[in-house]
């Protein structure tokens, strides 16, 4: 249940709440209907017993005798489902439906003209709902006192309650349905805020974007503030950040400088070997501190950038065609204007200008650089017609940790550094055969539009 997303969550919920809702509403009204239906019915047989008491009559030879019945046919069929019944003077009368059953009536006491509810058991097992009445003959039917009994079949009613059930059922389905789409379109337009600052989360991350602004409902707000100001403290982090960067830059290359300066002195006193090893020394101290520097400023600062493919090519380029290796080279570009990439443009200079003058210096004739955006990234391919790389030195040559000086054939610091800045971008460099020559692809994370503030 914890990786289940909150939208799926609230869904669930919802069309478990609505379903139990509308059930229990079902149910409610059924037990109305059924109440009402029973109510309906007892009006019915309070209307029916006034009819058979009103037609008890003397007979010539003295007995009490029913001479008018409800005009209903099924107090005529056997067991028709509606039944009267009187006990007086010792006798019973009951109606035909009843032919030879009598009606078993609990033993309770009825004060004149009083009505008693029962639901007994009548013939054949049927379920009855019976009224009894207690009544006093007239003085000129003798004054005895009776009890009347008007009974009808309760099948009949669980019938009609249950084909209310029936009727209501699609319409309860409908309903359910209805209110679980409505409260899905209710939780898509409460969550959308999230998805807002998801998205813009997504800007900042990719450097479209510095701030997730303040346009979200107030529930949201104070999260959307909080998040903007752990990105302007990790702002000041990264200026922080850049200014050590720099003063560890300055305070390891001046030492070094001095440390190169001293080879040279001893150079000039015949002491070649000596200074040659201190070149050395100091040599790959300097291209070690400038990798590591390169990591640490593009780690620093890749999201929060932009850089444009084509200007940054055309600086690259301009600068390679002045050199021997890139003067006398067929170069192709094919490279959309306005293409961009979430980096900074110092960045992307320095990773262009690696691969382009790896591959102007290994190429015969021509060099092919192209640019394309797919899926929210943009791959950037530089290839060359040289002699290329087996396949089998592409791994070792791309491992991480490699020394630069034990690459070899064009695969030195420069290689190393535009990988380190793929890498800090969440991009990556890859090397692979061509025919003829070694294609690299430089792969970063694509920027659409203008920055927005």
């Amino acid at each position: 249940m914890r990786r289940l997303s909150l939208r799926v969550r609230l869904a669930c919920a919802g069309a478990v709440t609505v379903a139990v809702a509308i059930t229990l509403s079902s149910l409610g009204l059924a037990a109305l209907f059924d109440a009402h239906v029973k109510r309906r019915a007892l009006v019915e047989l309070s209307v029916q017993l006034d009819q058979v008491l009103a037609g008890v009559e003397r007979a010539p030879s003295g007995a009490l005798e029913q001479t008018a019945t409800p005009a209903d046919p099924r107090f005529q069929r056997p067991y028709g489902g509606l039944y009267w019944q009187i006990a007086a003077e010792g006798g019973m009368l009951r109606s035909r439906s009843l032919w030879d059953y009598e009606i078993p009536l609990p033993r309770d006491e009825l004060r004149d003209g009083a009505e008693h509810v029962h639901e007994l058991s009548g013939p054949a097992g049927q379920p009855l709902l019976a009224i009894e009445r207690s009544v006093v003959l007239p003085r000129r039917l003798g004054g005895a006192g009776m009890r009347a009994t008007v009974a009808m079949d309760r099948t009949e009613l669980a019938a009609a309650r249950n084909g209310f059930i029936s009727d209501l059922a699609p319409y309860s389905v409908v309903l359910t349905v209805a209110l679980i789409l409505a409260g899905w379109v209710q939780i898509a337009v409460g969550l959308r805020p999230l998805r807002v600052i998801r998205q813009r989360v997504a800007d900042v991350r990719s450097g479209r974007a510095r701030r997730l602004g303040a346009d979200f409902p107030v529930e949201v707000l104070p999260l959307v503030r909080e998040v903007d100001a752990l990105l302007a403290a990790r702002g000041e982090e990264v200026a922080r950040a850049r200014t050590r960067a720099g003063d560890l830059a300055h305070g390891l290359k001046t030492p070094l400088q001095a440390l190169l300066g001293e080879a040279g002195r001893l150079r000039a006193e015949g002491r070649a070997g000596v200074a040659a090893d201190i070149e050395a020394i100091a040599g790959a101290m300097r291209r070690h501190v400038d990798r590591e520097l390169a990591r640490t400023r593009v780690a620093m600062r890749g999201h929060e950038a932009r850089a444009e493919i084509a200007p940054a090519l055309a600086g690259v380029l301009r600068v390679v065609r002045r050199t021997g290796a890139g003067a006398g080279r067929d170069w192709q570009l094919e490279v959309p204007a306005g293409l961009a990439v979430a980096a900074d443009p110092d960045d992307l200079t320095e990773a262009l200008g690696a691969l382009i003058e790896n591959a102007a210096r290994h190429a015969r004739r021509r060099v092919r650089i192209t640019a394309v955006a797919a899926e929210g990234a943009v791959t950037i391919s530089v290839c060359d017609d040289g002699p290329g790389i087996p396949a089998d030195r592409i791994g070792a040559l791309m491992a991480r940790g490699a020394r630069a000086d034990t690459q070899g054939q064009g695969s030195g610091l420069g290689l190393a550094i535009a990988r380190d800045i793929a890498e800090a971008l969440e991009g990556e460099l890859t090397l692979h055969p061509a025919t003829p020559g070694l294609e690299a692809r430089l792969r970063l994370p694509g920027v659409c539009g203008p920055p927005r503030q």
